[in-house]
């Protein structure tokens, strides 16, 4: 196998996981949040980060991956960075209605492609933007359903999409500026992330719920639901970063709207919920535009690859051409290179 094939196998098997893992997450929190009536999003994703830390910990102690540290203040603030987001993204949920908090996560898309065309330089194809057009369309159409807009709301959502969208561009840059692994760059960031999530959760759930999360009657059924969603949380975690380093940021957005279709989809075949014909639309649209994003990927990636191949070729028949000259008899070259020419010739014939 190919290191071109290990590395599509693996990025075939990290988008599988994370799709798994955060699908299964959801249909958990779903349960743990309007069964239970466990309300406290961002304390639970700060123990979700505490666990895949102690659970990345044992990892590098068993030794199944090598701690690489690198420069500590750009841990610190991307971890800062990435908990803030997680905060933002759920205040813009508790102070807008469902269908503006929807229009904030499919703009994540846009801004992510915005800034890495200012400030990355990186090219995006028509075909690869109408392809996002399409799927954001049919997300819209099947998730978007009231428009309530307030100013603090409007604020809140637009500091949450810039600090998504710029933590996810890190997560990136990071892992190959640094030349860090996705597990190398999670073990390190999730202390800052779980801090800040921990010190600032109670708080913001306290604002968005009217409740005390330490307060809370922790019931049997509750504390294993929460165990069970902290144990999906590694993967969730892990694969986040995986599917990052290994595509891009972009990438990871498509992918988490077809995760928001599995997720409507699963929870009108399981749950009964609420389905409709604009729902149906919307996800076979969106399907239509993942599928459309996938093959123009796939095609600029071949075309890349190509372009590569036929470079590499050229620079190699340019650093030959010299000695072909000379085994042709040519008398254009100095006599230093003339005279190097049977030892040349004799040393090809010993490789034959």
């Amino acid at each position: 196998m190919t290191e071109s094939q290990r590395f599509q196998l693996g990025t075939i098997g990290a988008l599988t996981l994370s799709v798994v893992s955060s699908v299964s997450i959801v249909i958990c929190n779903k349960a743990l949040i309007s069964t239970l009536g466990f309300t406290f999003a961002t304390t639970l994703t700060s123990w979700h980060l505490l666990v895949t830390f102690c659970s990345l910990h044992v990892a590098r102690w068993m030794r199944f991956f090598e701690h690489k540290p690198f420069d500590p203040k750009a841990v610190m603030g991307f971890g800062i960075l990435n908990g803030s987001s997680i905060g933002l993204l759920n205040l813009s949920l508790g102070f807008n209605s469902v269908g503006f908090y929807q229009m904030t996560k499919l703009a994540i898309i846009p801004c992510t492609v915005l800034l890495e065309t200012l400030f990355f330089r990186k090219k995006f194809s028509r075909n690869i933007q109408l392809a996002l057009t399409v799927l954001l369309f049919g997300v819209g159409i099947a998730t978007v359903t009231d428009l309530q807009l307030n100013l603090l709301g409007s604020v809140l959502s637009m500091f949450a999409i810039v600090t998504t969208c710029i933590a996810q561009i890190m997560t990136n840059t990071i892992q190959k500026k640094f030349k860090v692994s996705s597990t190398q760059l999670l073990y390190q960031s999730c202390p800052y992330q779980s801090i800040t999530l921990f010190v600032v959760g109670p708080f913001l759930d306290g604002l968005l719920t009217n409740q005390n999360v330490f307060a809370f009657n922790y019931t049997q059924n509750v504390v294993a639901f929460i165990v069970l969603s902290c144990l999906i949380s590694v993967s969730v975690n892990f694969s986040t970063f995986l599917v990052i380093g290994k595509t891009s940021p972009v990438t990871y957005q498509v992918l988490g709207h077809l995760k928001t279709c599995l997720v409507l989809a699963f929870g009108y075949v399981l749950l009964r919920d609420p389905f409709s014909w604009r729902n149906i639309l919307g996800i076979v649209i969106a399907m239509l535009g993942m599928i459309l994003y996938s093959y123009c990927c796939s095609i600029e990636s071949q075309q890349k690859s190509i372009d590569a191949a036929s470079l590499l070729s050229q620079v190699n028949e340019s650093e030959t051409d010299p000695l072909i000259n000379v085994e042709k008899g040519s008398g254009n070259l100095p006599d230093s290179v003339v005279a190097q020419a049977p030892s040349w010739n004799s040393s090809k014939d010993q490789h034959v």
